[in-house]
């Protein structure tokens, strides 16, 4: 039954594609705009352990755009989830706090806010889509129970108007017959389809915001894409911004627009995505698209980035990435901690002599450290 459902899904999913501005290389057309939604600044989080305080967002700072999709990279363990898990404040306390930053969206810093008015925040103009449907969604409520918790929190709606509500979220995100399967649990549905239904809760209340933490990574190939395409359609329809946490390069080449890279808690680089692929300048950055099989080429060992990422709780002074850069350079360059350049035009880069190897190129653009 899930086998033939998930075949509709894709057949409906390839006449929308015909509709979408698709472009040669991609879901789709970009939908961003200049304006800013949403603007993190300085955000840190740490948790306290018998083993020290691990500083899992340290120093996070980025933007995101009406339409547009910032991708965030990085290896297992960089941050990348906590971040998003402290935009929407929900970092578990104890052991986590949010200790210092700002999170603006709709000119309000979220990080000010008393838990009842974040309530109202969350889901209404800024939502999550977890990457394990089968853990975001409840097994003992229906889908029609699920979509409409947040339309009936932001939107205040009942009866005839909630159901017809979460009938059109269901059918945005292109799931066939949604008046029968609102009356269905997460057990009857197949994977692709629980992925929909996380997303048609994410939509439903219309945010400004959508965090997709590695949406697809329960999805099959085929099932992936037509997720994406969806995504894009939902982006161009709506305006929402996205942030898109993943490890897939893939993705990121046809799904974003900007690219964010962290390792160790920090952001190291950002740009659009046509400069991080052509022209990247952290090390770090450099090695993970290396580490990126191409099939235009012949090639043997794929080339690693050697050593481990450092313990949160015990990060080397100054650079976190000196341990394991390949760049010549002396104690002393690497003991203050490189601040985040913008060395080209909306490209900014952690400069330090120990992860850029054309440091001296742009050095004159470091500030004194009393200014920063």
């Amino acid at each position: 039954m899930a086998e033939s459902t998930d075949a509709t899904v894709e057949e409906k999913d390839a006449e929308l594609s015909e509709n979408v501005a698709v472009t040669t290389d991609g879901f789709g057309e970009s939908a961003a705009s200049d304006e800013v939604v949403l603007d993190v600044v300085n955000l840190q989080t740490h948790f306290t352990t018998r083993w020290g305080v691990v500083k899992a967002v340290d120093g996070v700072t980025y933007h995101v755009k009406r339409g547009e999709t910032l991708g965030i990279v990085g290896e297992s363990g960089s941050g990348k989830s906590v971040t998003a898990l402290s935009l929407m404040r929900l970092v578990p306390t104890p052991p986590g706090k949010i200790v210092d930053g700002e999170v603006v969206l709709g000119g309000r810093n979220l990080l000010e806010l008393s838990e009842s008015q974040m309530t109202s925040v969350r889901g209404g103009e800024i939502s999550i889509i977890l990457q394990d449907p089968m853990q975001a969604l409840n097994p003992v409520f229906s889908i029609a129970n699920q979509v409409g918790e947040a339309i009936k929190i932001h939107q205040k709606l009942k009866g005839t108007a909630l159901w017809d509500k979460v009938v059109d979220s269901l059918r945005k995100v292109r799931i066939p017959a949604p008046e029968t399967r609102a009356k269905d649990y997460p057990h009857q549905l197949s994977g692709g389809m629980r992925q929909r239904v996380v997303g048609a809760i994410g939509i439903s209340s219309a945010p400004a915001v959508i965090i997709a933490d590695e949406p697809t990574t329960s999805l099959d190939v085929t099932i992936q894409a037509a997720y994406l395409r969806l995504l894009r359609q939902i982006q161009q329809e709506e305006g929402v911004g996205i942030i898109f946490i993943t490890h897939d390069f893939g993705i990121v080449a046809k799904m974003c627009d900007r690219v964010a890279v962290m390792y160790a808690g920090r952001i190291v680089e950002v740009a659009d995505v046509r400069t991080i692929f052509n022209t990247p300048l952290h090390e770090y950055t450099k090695a993970l698209i290396s580490s990126v099989p191409k099939l235009e080429e012949k090639s043997g060992r794929l080339p690693q980035i050697e050593g481990q990422p450092p313990l949160l709780y015990n990060l080397p002074p100054g650079d976190a990435f000196a341990p394991r850069s390949t760049l010549e350079f002396t104690p002393e360059d690497v003991a203050r901690r490189p601040p985040l350049v913008e060395v080209e035009k909306d490209h900014w880069v952690q400069l330090s002599r120990s992860s850029v190897s054309d440091y001296d190129k742009y050095a004159h653009l470091m500030p004194a450290e009393d200014d920063e």
